[in-house]
């Protein structure tokens, strides 16, 4: 996969999740109801982003040598870092809903 694709991918998908959030939290649901399932949906994507950054890595380097190795790791450690950050902004999200959850 390129540079510009796994880039294009978490941009996607950072995008995605943070338009959901955002149109969660305005729904005219109960507060309590939109915040319990926004947190279940939100664990629910950090585990899938976990497991497919796990995967990308593990495929990535079962692969055998190639001219296009290091390209092929640099593009592994941008997506890792990049799904990283998103998984750090996704535990913000459901920690700030559940300290809302409390009050």
């Amino acid at each position: 996969m390129g540079s510009k694709t796994t880039t294009g991918i978490l941009c996607f998908t950072g995008g995605a999740l943070t338009g959901v959030v955002v149109g969660f939290l305005f729904a005219p649901e109960k507060g309590r109801e939109t915040r319990s399932w926004l947190s279940y949906q939100l664990e629910k994507y950090r585990e899938t982003l976990a497991e497919l950054t796990e995967n990308l890595v593990t495929s990535r380097s079962d692969q055998g040598p190639s001219s296009a190795k290091s390209e092929g790791q640099r593009v592994i450690q941008d997506a890792k870092s990049k799904a990283e950050q998103l998984l750090g902004d996704v535990d913000q999200l459901i920690d700030q809903i559940n300290s809302r959850k409390t009050l």
